[in-house]
């Protein structure tokens, strides 16, 4: 019974631990309002806030497309077991939590003086 005890304490130990380091990392950043840069945001600032872009096309019209994609690699996963067995009884105790999404992806659309003629995104 000590066994199961200790093992049941190690057990929750780890699942509190967990959570405290998966909530306590956690950090909201604010939302760009892209409506309201419609007609006055450049690409020279896109480039400065968001770095070069991913993927980058001149168009014949005029417009420039350009696409910031933020990778997600797999998500995140975590799995805990234990069991233990003590004549013709046993116990089993396992806990997991997984996610994983698709790429992000920013497309800003650029007229011929550079400035934001259209937006979309996928998050």
């Amino acid at each position: 019974m000590k066994n199961f005890t200790l093992a049941r304490l190690i057990l929750s130990s780890v699942l509190v631990l967990f959570f405290v380091a998966a909530g306590g990392g956690c950090k909201s950043t604010p939302k760009v309002d892209w409506n309201s840069r419609v007609g006055s945001f450049t690409y020279d600032q896109a480039v400065v806030e968001l770095g070069p872009p991913d993927k980058f096309a001149k168009l014949s019209d005029g417009l420039t497309v350009a696409e910031w994609i933020k990778h997600n690699h797999g998500g995140m996963s975590f799995g805990v077991g234990t069991g233990f067995s003590s004549g013709n009884t046993g116990v089993g105790v396992s806990q997991s939590v997984g996610t994983g999404s698709a790429d992000k992806v920013l497309r800003l659309t650029f007229g011929p003086d550079s400035k934001l003629v259209s937006w979309w995104k996928n998050y």
